[in-house]
């Protein structure tokens, strides 16, 4: 309250100079309109990134840990090269989901899950917040890097959304790289589908058609970036659920469901995706942001923390607003996860215990 009554003071102080007659003498352009005249300082960047939520201690060995945590500081590094060389935030988001699809440790791109029928179908999407521009592919299976793809269907078609085998000819026009099916193809993930399919063949009749994988529906990969100019990128990525059949598309590339930015807010989800697409989960995050004026870590955690699982799913979620504030909120034993600043510095997390220190924002 003090500071507040020695600030009001202070202005006061400083205005009743500039309106005297001396001051106007000497002062051709008022203090506002000087202050107006000066250019805005520039955004400190931050980009933020998840690899996925629900891994657990003992789901991998210590080279397979050590693989994945390289893997998050290799895709820090390259959104934050990006930033530092004045791109826009979807640029960063690109960047380093592009590094976290040509990773074995995740489920996108190669090393994503299989389908009930053995094959590997891949799923994402992009948003802009400057602009609420956004893009989006599902079911795609030759698309090496599924992200670069819906970055294509947002600037270079006039859609939001395309699937299969007509966003692969798309792809194909626009000279992204398609590949073999083959090669997404990973040992881990092909008996992870063997488990599945055994736990189904011992199951109920009303088990779930789905799967039969205890976390079928984690490994999802995601970035959300700030740039200098203020401006904020959304980006998610992801293979599905394990054992998924009926072309089965989950939240990642449903915009608002697993992917949202707006000029104060950009969220990339990683869970069931059922219960983020139900709860409109990441652009329920960015309105409570945006219409109620929450904090980006106390919206965050009343969506994941709570909604999701009153609702009866679980995962986790990155968020950033246009201060430069981060939030990792996951209601599972651990999500991969890490974030780097303007001073280029990576960091990274795996496990729910392990300290990851923030960012302070403005």
């Amino acid at each position: 309250m003090c500071r507040v009554s020695g600030l009001v003071l202070l202005v006061g102080a400083a205005n009743a100079a500039v309106s005297s007659p001396a001051a106007r003498a000497t002062s051709p352009v008022s203090t506002s309109a000087a202050a107006a005249a000066q250019p805005a300082a520039p955004a400190a960047t931050v980009l933020a990134i998840h690899g996925g939520a629900g891994v657990a201690p003992g789901d991998l060995d210590e080279a397979g840990l050590a693989d994945a945590r390289a893997s998050l500081e290799a895709a820090l590094r390259a959104g934050h090269a990006r930033l530092q060389a004045g791109a826009p935030a979807m640029d960063a988001v690109k960047a380093a989901i592009t590094v976290l699809e040509d990773a074995p440790s995740f489920n996108a791109g190669r090393g994503a899950v299989f389908t009930h029928d053995g094959r590997n179908e891949l799923d994402a999407a992009v948003m802009d917040g400057a602009s609420g521009q956004a893009g989006a592919i599902a079911g795609v299976t030759r698309v090496r890097n599924p992200i670069l793809l819906a970055d294509a269907v947002m600037t270079d078609s006039p859609h939001v959304m395309m699937i299969g085998e007509g966003a692969e000819a798309f792809a194909q026009a626009q000279g992204i790289t398609l590949v073999d099916p083959g090669y997404f193809r990973t040992e881990r993930r092909w008996q992870q589908l063997q488990r599945a399919l055994q736990a189904e063949r011992m199951s109920q009749p009303q088990a779930s058609v789905l799967t039969g994988d205890a976390r079928p529906y984690f490994g999802t990969v995601g970035a959300v970036a700030l740039d200098r100019a203020g401006h904020l990128a959304a980006g998610t990525s992801t293979g599905g659920m394990t054992n998924k059949r009926y072309g089965r598309v989950g939240d990642a590339p449903i915009i608002g469901a697993g992917t949202w930015a707006d000029a104060q807010c950009a969220v990339s989800g990683t869970g069931w995706g059922e219960y983020y697409i139900r709860a409109a989960a990441a652009h329920e995050i960015c309105a409570r942001v945006r219409l109620r004026g929450d904090d980006i870590r106390e919206a965050s955690d009343a969506v994941i923390d709570r909604e999701i699982p009153a609702a009866g799913g679980d995962g986790g979620a990155i968020a950033l607003d246009a201060r430069g504030r981060v939030a990792f909120p996951f209601n599972t034993p651990g999500m991969y996860r890490g974030w780097i600043g303007a001073d280029g510095v990576p960091h990274v997390a795996v496990f729910r215990d392990e300290v990851l220190a923030l960012p302070a924002g403005r």
